[in-house]
């Protein structure tokens, strides 16, 4: 485990005494040390994988110096605590958004309706729960920056539609209500996104 983060920069002055300055700092910089290293184990536990575990954790930590530097210490560790969990339920939902992304990819075909939109069909388990191991979420990754590589090269409103519903998890109702357009609208731009999308991976050699 890496030293905890230092937080001098994030720090504001409550008042003109520079010494109070240095006494927050160290409060600060002294809680992150002492809950640096149950935090990771309790993001190891609740992710599976040492290496987002501690992404989630460095998060967590630089949020708290940049939003709550100056807050009093013993509001520090309930502070402290919702941010982590708020980092870990990120954490599995673009899980469960990558899972949603490739699975759909990958059984959509490229020549289907152009008027439907594919999650109005698609059934996709829940995996938010069941993180994948480290091999696959590195393969899964790959794949991610493929896709996420493609989505920026859509049509400007494919790309507006592709990221509201599949990324922002809007319904088609709210998609159109965003786009300012009609609801067949939306599943036509979803489903030309997702057709040109599996193209972009077949055209790769990518198998989900």
């Amino acid at each position: 485990m890496p030293g905890a983060v230092r937080v001098g920069r994030f720090a504001t002055m409550r008042a003109p005494d520079r010494r109070l300055k240095l006494a927050t700092q160290k409060e600060l910089s002294d809680f992150l040390a002492q809950v640096e290293r149950r935090a990771f184990k309790q993001a190891v536990f609740a992710v599976h994988d040492d290496q987002s575990a501690l992404d989630i954790v460095q998060d967590s930590m630089l949020r708290l110096a940049e939003k709550y530097a100056t807050r009093p210490p013993a509001e520090l560790p309930l502070l402290f605590q919702r941010i982590l969990q708020n980092a870990i339920r990120d954490h599995f939902r673009r899980q469960k958004v990558r899972s949603t992304w490739t699975t759909m990819l990958s059984s959509f075909g490229i020549g289907d309706d152009d008027d439907v939109d594919p999650l109005d069909t698609l059934e996709v388990d829940d995996l938010s729960n069941v993180p994948a191991s480290p091999a696959a979420q590195l393969e899964q990754s790959q794949v991610m920056a493929i896709i996420e590589e493609a989505v920026q090269a859509l049509p400007d409103r494919q790309r507006e539609a592709f990221l509201l519903r599949y990324w922002e998890e809007l319904d088609v109702s709210e998609t159109a209500k965003a786009m300012g357009c009609s609801e067949g609208s939306v599943k036509t731009h979803c489903s030309r996104a997702t057709h040109a999308l599996a193209k972009v991976l077949k055209a790769k050699g990518v198998t989900l």
